[in-house]
């Protein structure tokens, strides 16, 4: 689904579907009133977890695109030396001046 596709949208989700069902068995099942508080802990808990996973992906994606941008930098600087050195070859010669005889 589309709302489950970023981190962040995932951990709201779950904190919010969580708080929700600790209040509703809280309210509506009162002899399930001391499973409410370790639901929510439980329920903070996942979320800090799946932040903290969201931390790492990021830290990780951060890394290849720095690579990424540290290769293609030296892909330009090469195709610059090339066309710099192509330009030289291709450049014509000072004419050679020849004396009449």
């Amino acid at each position: 689904m589309a709302i489950f596709e970023d981190e962040n949208k995932k951990f709201l989700w779950g904190l919010g579907i969580g708080l929700v069902a600790a209040v509703i068995v809280r309210e509506v099942f009162p002899s399930f009133k001391g499973v409410g508080r370790p639901l929510a802990k439980a329920t903070v808990k996942s979320g800090i977890t799946l932040m903290e996973k969201g931390k790492e992906t990021l830290a990780q994606w951060g890394e290849v695109f720095e690579d990424l941008v540290v290769e293609a930098k030296a892909e330009l600087e090469e195709e610059a030396k090339a066309k710099a050195g192509a330009a030289a070859a291709v450049a014509p010669a000072a004419p050679v001046e020849t004396k009449p005889n």
